[in-house]
Protein backbone atom coordinates (compact mmCIF):
# COMPACT_ATOMS: atom_id res chain seq x y z
CA UNK A 1 0.00 0.00 0.00
CA UNK A 2 1.29 3.47 -0.88
CA UNK A 3 2.41 5.75 1.93
CA UNK A 4 1.39 9.39 2.23
CA UNK A 5 4.39 10.73 0.31
CA UNK A 6 3.99 8.22 -2.53
CA UNK A 7 0.32 9.19 -2.91
CA UNK A 8 1.28 12.86 -3.18
CA UNK A 9 4.01 12.20 -5.71
CA UNK A 10 1.68 10.08 -7.84
CA UNK A 11 -1.03 12.72 -8.00
CA UNK A 12 1.51 15.41 -8.88
CA UNK A 13 3.02 13.30 -11.66
CA UNK A 14 -0.11 13.72 -13.77
CA UNK A 15 -0.96 17.24 -12.66
CA UNK A 16 -0.86 20.06 -15.22
CA UNK A 17 -3.63 22.33 -13.89
CA UNK A 18 -4.10 23.42 -10.28
CA UNK A 19 -6.84 25.46 -8.63
CA UNK A 20 -5.53 27.28 -5.55
CA UNK A 21 -7.88 28.90 -3.06
CA UNK A 22 -6.58 31.37 -0.49
CA UNK A 23 -8.76 32.39 2.44
CA UNK A 24 -9.31 35.87 3.82
CA UNK A 25 -7.07 35.29 6.84
CA UNK A 26 -4.11 34.71 4.53
CA UNK A 27 -4.63 37.98 2.64
CA UNK A 28 -4.55 40.56 5.39
CA UNK A 29 -1.57 42.59 4.15
CA UNK A 30 0.69 43.12 1.18
CA UNK A 31 3.49 40.88 2.49
CA UNK A 32 1.18 37.87 2.66
CA UNK A 33 -0.15 38.51 -0.84
CA UNK A 34 3.43 38.79 -2.08
CA UNK A 35 4.29 35.46 -0.44
CA UNK A 36 1.25 33.80 -2.04
CA UNK A 37 2.21 35.07 -5.49
CA UNK A 38 5.79 33.89 -4.93
CA UNK A 39 4.39 30.40 -4.35
CA UNK A 40 2.14 30.60 -7.40
CA UNK A 41 5.12 31.67 -9.52
CA UNK A 42 6.96 28.55 -8.32
CA UNK A 43 4.03 26.33 -9.31
CA UNK A 44 3.92 27.97 -12.74
CA UNK A 45 7.67 27.48 -13.21
CA UNK A 46 7.09 23.76 -12.80
CA UNK A 47 4.81 23.73 -15.83
CA UNK A 48 1.38 23.88 -14.16
CA UNK A 49 -1.42 26.19 -15.11
CA UNK A 50 -2.82 27.93 -12.02
CA UNK A 51 -6.25 29.37 -11.32
CA UNK A 52 -6.46 31.35 -8.08
CA UNK A 53 -9.71 31.62 -6.14
CA UNK A 54 -9.12 34.57 -3.86
CA UNK A 55 -11.17 35.61 -0.90
CA UNK A 56 -10.30 38.82 0.87
CA UNK A 57 -12.30 41.53 -0.89
CA UNK A 58 -14.55 42.25 2.09
CA UNK A 59 -11.65 42.00 4.54
CA UNK A 60 -9.57 44.35 2.40
CA UNK A 61 -12.50 46.75 2.20
CA UNK A 62 -12.78 46.70 5.98
CA UNK A 63 -9.13 47.67 6.24
CA UNK A 64 -9.53 50.42 3.68
CA UNK A 65 -12.45 51.91 5.62
CA UNK A 66 -11.02 51.26 9.08
CA UNK A 67 -13.60 48.72 10.26
CA UNK A 68 -12.76 45.97 12.77
CA UNK A 69 -15.90 43.84 12.48
CA UNK A 70 -17.74 42.47 9.44
CA UNK A 71 -21.16 44.18 9.19
CA UNK A 72 -24.38 42.17 9.03
CA UNK A 73 -26.22 44.41 6.58
CA UNK A 74 -26.04 43.04 3.01
CA UNK A 75 -25.63 46.42 1.35
CA UNK A 76 -22.77 47.31 3.70
CA UNK A 77 -20.98 44.03 2.89
CA UNK A 78 -21.50 44.61 -0.85
CA UNK A 79 -20.03 48.10 -0.53
CA UNK A 80 -16.98 46.73 1.30
CA UNK A 81 -16.50 44.12 -1.42
CA UNK A 82 -16.56 46.86 -4.07
CA UNK A 83 -13.91 48.87 -2.24
CA UNK A 84 -11.75 45.91 -1.32
CA UNK A 85 -11.78 44.18 -4.70
CA UNK A 86 -10.12 47.16 -6.37
CA UNK A 87 -7.30 47.23 -3.80
CA UNK A 88 -6.89 43.44 -3.84
CA UNK A 89 -6.51 43.23 -7.61
CA UNK A 90 -4.09 46.16 -7.66
CA UNK A 91 -1.86 44.27 -5.23
CA UNK A 92 -2.08 41.06 -7.25
CA UNK A 93 -1.21 42.93 -10.43
CA UNK A 94 1.88 44.50 -8.86
CA UNK A 95 3.10 41.24 -7.32
CA UNK A 96 2.55 39.20 -10.50
CA UNK A 97 4.42 41.82 -12.50
CA UNK A 98 7.49 41.17 -10.32
CA UNK A 99 7.49 37.62 -11.68
CA UNK A 100 6.86 38.62 -15.28
CA UNK A 101 3.26 37.50 -15.80
CA UNK A 102 -0.12 39.20 -15.91
CA UNK A 103 -3.29 38.73 -13.91
CA UNK A 104 -6.99 38.84 -14.84
CA UNK A 105 -10.09 39.19 -12.71
CA UNK A 106 -13.27 37.09 -12.98
CA UNK A 107 -16.19 37.87 -10.66
CA UNK A 108 -18.90 35.19 -10.71
CA UNK A 109 -22.34 34.46 -9.32
CA UNK A 110 -23.92 31.02 -9.16
CA UNK A 111 -26.17 31.96 -12.10
CA UNK A 112 -23.06 32.23 -14.29
CA UNK A 113 -22.44 28.49 -13.90
CA UNK A 114 -26.03 27.19 -13.91
CA UNK A 115 -26.66 28.25 -17.50
CA UNK A 116 -24.95 25.92 -19.98
CA UNK A 117 -24.03 28.79 -22.31
CA UNK A 118 -22.61 30.95 -19.52
CA UNK A 119 -20.83 27.92 -18.05
CA UNK A 120 -19.11 27.34 -21.39
CA UNK A 121 -18.27 31.04 -21.67
CA UNK A 122 -16.56 30.97 -18.28
CA UNK A 123 -14.62 27.84 -19.24
CA UNK A 124 -13.58 29.32 -22.59
CA UNK A 125 -12.48 32.56 -20.93
CA UNK A 126 -10.30 30.71 -18.41
CA UNK A 127 -8.73 28.59 -21.16
CA UNK A 128 -8.02 31.70 -23.24
CA UNK A 129 -6.31 33.36 -20.27
CA UNK A 130 -4.19 30.26 -19.67
CA UNK A 131 -3.22 30.13 -23.35
CA UNK A 132 -1.97 33.71 -22.99
CA UNK A 133 0.00 32.85 -19.84
CA UNK A 134 -2.28 34.99 -17.65
CA UNK A 135 -3.19 34.08 -14.06
CA UNK A 136 -7.01 34.07 -13.63
CA UNK A 137 -8.06 35.35 -10.20
CA UNK A 138 -11.66 34.42 -9.40
CA UNK A 139 -13.91 35.61 -6.60
CA UNK A 140 -17.61 35.53 -5.92
CA UNK A 141 -19.20 38.77 -7.09
CA UNK A 142 -20.08 39.88 -3.57
CA UNK A 143 -21.02 43.36 -4.76
CA UNK A 144 -24.14 42.03 -6.51
CA UNK A 145 -24.71 38.55 -5.06
CA UNK A 146 -27.83 37.83 -3.03
CA UNK A 147 -28.71 34.54 -1.35
CA UNK A 148 -30.15 32.85 -4.43
CA UNK A 149 -27.08 33.77 -6.49
CA UNK A 150 -24.41 32.81 -3.94
CA UNK A 151 -22.09 29.81 -4.06
CA UNK A 152 -22.04 29.81 -0.26
CA UNK A 153 -18.29 30.28 0.12
CA UNK A 154 -15.12 30.33 -1.95
CA UNK A 155 -14.11 26.82 -0.86
CA UNK A 156 -17.09 25.48 -2.79
CA UNK A 157 -16.45 27.88 -5.68
CA UNK A 158 -12.91 26.50 -5.92
CA UNK A 159 -14.31 22.96 -6.13
CA UNK A 160 -16.75 23.98 -8.85
CA UNK A 161 -14.01 25.64 -10.89
CA UNK A 162 -11.77 22.58 -10.51
CA UNK A 163 -14.61 20.45 -11.85
CA UNK A 164 -15.35 22.92 -14.67
CA UNK A 165 -11.72 23.09 -15.82
CA UNK A 166 -10.91 19.42 -15.21
CA UNK A 167 -8.01 20.39 -12.94
CA UNK A 168 -6.28 17.41 -11.36
CA UNK A 169 -5.61 19.13 -8.04
CA UNK A 170 -7.36 21.70 -5.88
CA UNK A 171 -5.30 23.25 -3.07
CA UNK A 172 -7.16 25.05 -0.30
CA UNK A 173 -4.81 27.21 1.76
CA UNK A 174 -6.12 27.98 5.20
CA UNK A 175 -4.91 28.73 8.74
CA UNK A 176 -5.08 25.09 9.88
CA UNK A 177 -2.43 22.44 9.27
CA UNK A 178 -5.08 20.20 7.69
CA UNK A 179 -7.93 18.05 8.91
CA UNK A 180 -7.21 16.94 12.46
CA UNK A 181 -8.73 14.21 14.55
CA UNK A 182 -11.25 15.47 17.06
CA UNK A 183 -12.09 13.68 20.28
CA UNK A 184 -14.40 15.16 22.92
CA UNK A 185 -14.07 18.54 21.26
CA UNK A 186 -10.26 18.52 21.38
CA UNK A 187 -8.16 18.61 18.21
CA UNK A 188 -5.55 15.90 17.87
CA UNK A 189 -3.15 14.71 15.18
CA UNK A 190 -3.31 15.80 11.56
CA UNK A 191 -4.79 13.28 9.14
CA UNK A 192 -2.43 12.93 6.19
CA UNK A 193 -4.69 11.13 3.69
CA UNK A 194 -8.48 10.69 3.57
CA UNK A 195 -9.43 7.84 1.21
CA UNK A 196 -13.16 8.52 1.55
CA UNK A 197 -15.30 11.14 3.27
CA UNK A 198 -17.82 9.49 5.58
CA UNK A 199 -19.73 10.38 8.76
CA UNK A 200 -16.65 9.97 10.95
CA UNK A 201 -14.66 12.40 8.81
CA UNK A 202 -17.49 14.94 8.75
CA UNK A 203 -17.71 14.78 12.54
CA UNK A 204 -14.12 16.06 12.74
CA UNK A 205 -15.00 19.29 10.92
CA UNK A 206 -15.86 22.41 12.82
CA UNK A 207 -16.98 25.91 11.89
CA UNK A 208 -14.85 29.00 11.73
CA UNK A 209 -13.70 30.22 15.13
CA UNK A 210 -14.46 33.82 14.29
CA UNK A 211 -16.62 35.56 11.70
CA UNK A 212 -15.08 39.03 11.97
CA UNK A 213 -13.42 38.78 8.55
CA UNK A 214 -14.45 35.50 6.93
CA UNK A 215 -17.05 32.79 6.47
CA UNK A 216 -16.66 29.05 6.07
CA UNK A 217 -14.50 26.65 8.07
CA UNK A 218 -13.46 23.02 7.80
CA UNK A 219 -17.04 21.95 7.07
CA UNK A 220 -17.06 24.00 3.85
CA UNK A 221 -13.70 22.51 2.89
CA UNK A 222 -15.06 18.98 3.24
CA UNK A 223 -18.01 19.98 1.07
CA UNK A 224 -15.57 21.13 -1.59
CA UNK A 225 -13.53 17.94 -1.20
CA UNK A 226 -16.64 15.81 -1.76
CA UNK A 227 -17.39 17.68 -5.00
CA UNK A 228 -13.81 17.47 -6.27
CA UNK A 229 -13.43 13.80 -5.33
CA UNK A 230 -16.77 12.95 -6.97
CA UNK A 231 -15.38 14.49 -10.18
CA UNK A 232 -12.44 12.12 -9.96
CA UNK A 233 -9.86 14.69 -8.82
CA UNK A 234 -7.75 15.37 -5.72
CA UNK A 235 -8.14 18.06 -3.06
CA UNK A 236 -5.35 19.12 -0.68
CA UNK A 237 -5.90 21.26 2.43
CA UNK A 238 -2.76 22.89 3.82
CA UNK A 239 -1.61 25.67 6.14
CA UNK A 240 -1.03 28.71 3.97
CA UNK A 241 0.82 30.68 6.65
CA UNK A 242 4.11 28.94 5.91
CA UNK A 243 6.35 30.81 3.44
CA UNK A 244 7.13 27.70 1.37
CA UNK A 245 3.86 25.77 1.50
CA UNK A 246 3.26 25.69 -2.26
CA UNK A 247 6.84 24.56 -2.88
CA UNK A 248 6.36 21.82 -0.26
CA UNK A 249 3.17 20.73 -1.98
CA UNK A 250 4.83 20.64 -5.40
CA UNK A 251 7.68 18.60 -3.89
CA UNK A 252 5.12 16.08 -2.63
CA UNK A 253 5.98 16.57 1.03
CA UNK A 254 3.70 15.11 3.70
CA UNK A 255 2.01 18.36 4.69
CA UNK A 256 -1.69 19.05 5.07
CA UNK A 257 -4.45 16.59 4.23
CA UNK A 258 -5.04 15.00 0.82
CA UNK A 259 -8.52 13.76 -0.10
CA UNK A 260 -8.51 10.94 -2.64
CA UNK A 261 -10.94 10.71 -5.58
CA UNK A 262 -13.24 7.89 -6.53
CA UNK A 263 -12.20 5.31 -9.11
CA UNK A 264 -13.57 7.14 -12.17
CA UNK A 265 -13.26 10.63 -13.58
CA UNK A 266 -16.57 12.12 -14.71
CA UNK A 267 -16.72 13.64 -18.20
CA UNK A 268 -17.17 17.39 -18.52
CA UNK A 269 -20.69 16.94 -19.91
CA UNK A 270 -21.78 14.89 -16.91
CA UNK A 271 -20.02 17.22 -14.49
CA UNK A 272 -22.26 20.04 -15.69
CA UNK A 273 -25.37 17.90 -15.18
CA UNK A 274 -24.31 16.77 -11.72
CA UNK A 275 -22.86 19.91 -10.16
CA UNK A 276 -24.06 22.94 -12.08
CA UNK A 277 -27.40 22.53 -13.85
CA UNK A 278 -30.50 23.44 -11.89
CA UNK A 279 -33.21 20.79 -11.75
CA UNK A 280 -36.56 21.55 -13.42
CA UNK A 281 -38.47 18.52 -12.14
CA UNK A 282 -38.42 15.04 -10.63
CA UNK A 283 -38.98 11.54 -11.96
CA UNK A 284 -39.76 8.82 -9.42
CA UNK A 285 -38.77 5.31 -10.49
CA UNK A 286 -39.54 1.79 -9.30
CA UNK A 287 -37.04 -0.51 -7.62
CA UNK A 288 -36.15 -2.30 -10.86
CA UNK A 289 -35.33 0.93 -12.68
CA UNK A 290 -33.30 2.19 -9.72
CA UNK A 291 -31.25 -1.03 -9.74
CA UNK A 292 -30.71 -0.76 -13.51
CA UNK A 293 -29.38 2.77 -13.14
CA UNK A 294 -27.18 2.15 -10.11
CA UNK A 295 -25.86 -1.36 -10.72
CA UNK A 296 -25.97 -1.84 -14.46
CA UNK A 297 -25.36 1.64 -15.87
CA UNK A 298 -28.60 1.57 -17.80
CA UNK A 299 -30.78 4.30 -19.26
CA UNK A 300 -34.08 5.31 -17.70
CA UNK A 301 -36.97 3.78 -19.68
CA UNK A 302 -40.61 4.89 -19.46
CA UNK A 303 -41.61 1.51 -18.02
CA UNK A 304 -39.63 2.23 -14.85
CA UNK A 305 -41.14 5.65 -14.14
CA UNK A 306 -43.91 5.79 -11.53
CA UNK A 307 -44.24 9.51 -10.88
CA UNK A 308 -43.59 12.88 -12.54
CA UNK A 309 -43.46 16.30 -10.91
CA UNK A 310 -42.40 19.76 -12.04
CA UNK A 311 -42.68 21.63 -15.31
CA UNK A 312 -39.90 20.84 -17.77
CA UNK A 313 -39.16 20.69 -21.48
CA UNK A 314 -37.12 18.31 -23.58
CA UNK A 315 -33.43 18.80 -22.79
CA UNK A 316 -34.00 20.13 -19.26
CA UNK A 317 -32.30 18.62 -16.23
CA UNK A 318 -34.40 16.44 -13.93
CA UNK A 319 -33.75 14.64 -10.65
CA UNK A 320 -34.37 10.90 -10.48
CA UNK A 321 -35.49 9.48 -7.14
CA UNK A 322 -35.93 5.93 -5.86
CA UNK A 323 -39.22 4.62 -4.40
CA UNK A 324 -38.08 5.68 -0.91
CA UNK A 325 -37.58 9.27 -2.11
CA UNK A 326 -33.77 9.10 -2.16
CA UNK A 327 -32.13 11.13 -4.92
CA UNK A 328 -30.08 8.67 -6.98
CA UNK A 329 -29.35 10.39 -10.29
CA UNK A 330 -29.76 13.48 -12.44
CA UNK A 331 -30.02 13.71 -16.20
CA UNK A 332 -31.23 15.46 -19.35
CA UNK A 333 -34.77 14.41 -20.17
CA UNK A 334 -35.95 13.52 -23.69
CA UNK A 335 -39.59 14.46 -23.09
CA UNK A 336 -41.69 17.26 -21.68
CA UNK A 337 -43.31 16.81 -18.30
CA UNK A 338 -46.70 16.39 -19.98
CA UNK A 339 -45.41 13.61 -22.25
CA UNK A 340 -43.66 11.91 -19.34
CA UNK A 341 -47.01 11.72 -17.56
CA UNK A 342 -48.55 10.12 -20.67
CA UNK A 343 -45.87 7.47 -21.18
CA UNK A 344 -44.81 6.60 -17.62
CA UNK A 345 -45.12 2.86 -17.06
CA UNK A 346 -45.32 2.08 -20.79
CA UNK A 347 -43.00 -0.25 -22.67
CA UNK A 348 -41.00 0.96 -25.67
CA UNK A 349 -43.30 -0.73 -28.20
CA UNK A 350 -46.26 1.26 -26.85
CA UNK A 351 -44.74 4.74 -27.11
CA UNK A 352 -45.47 5.57 -30.74
CA UNK A 353 -49.11 4.53 -30.43
CA UNK A 354 -49.57 6.71 -27.33
CA UNK A 355 -47.77 9.79 -28.65
CA UNK A 356 -48.70 9.51 -32.33
CA UNK A 357 -45.14 9.87 -33.61
CA UNK A 358 -41.76 8.18 -33.49
CA UNK A 359 -40.36 8.48 -29.99
CA UNK A 360 -37.09 8.04 -28.07
CA UNK A 361 -36.91 4.70 -26.31
CA UNK A 362 -35.39 6.32 -23.23
CA UNK A 363 -36.75 9.07 -21.03
CA UNK A 364 -33.15 9.77 -19.95
CA UNK A 365 -30.32 8.19 -21.91
CA UNK A 366 -27.36 6.90 -19.88
CA UNK A 367 -24.99 9.18 -21.81
CA UNK A 368 -26.91 12.15 -20.37
CA UNK A 369 -27.25 10.75 -16.85
CA UNK A 370 -25.01 10.87 -13.80
CA UNK A 371 -25.41 8.97 -10.54
CA UNK A 372 -25.41 10.89 -7.25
Amino acid sequence: MENATEIRQRLLAGCHQIVIKAGTRLLTDRSRIARLVDGIAEVRRRGCRVLLVSSGAVGMGMQQLGLSRRPRDLAAVQALASVGQCKLMALYEEECARHGFKVAQLLLTAADLRSRNRYLNVMNCINALWENDVLPVVNENDAVSVDELKFGDNDYLAGLLASLTGSRLTVILTTAEGLCRRENGVLGDRISVVPRIDASIRAMAGGTDSSEFSIGGMTSKLRSAELVNASGEYLWIADGRGPDILRQIMDGEDVGTVFLPGPERISGHKRFIRFFAGSSGTLTVDAGAAAALISRGGSLLPSGVTGVSGSFSRGDTVDIVAPDGKLIARGLVNYTAADCLRIKGLHSAELEAELGHTADAEIVHRDNLTLL
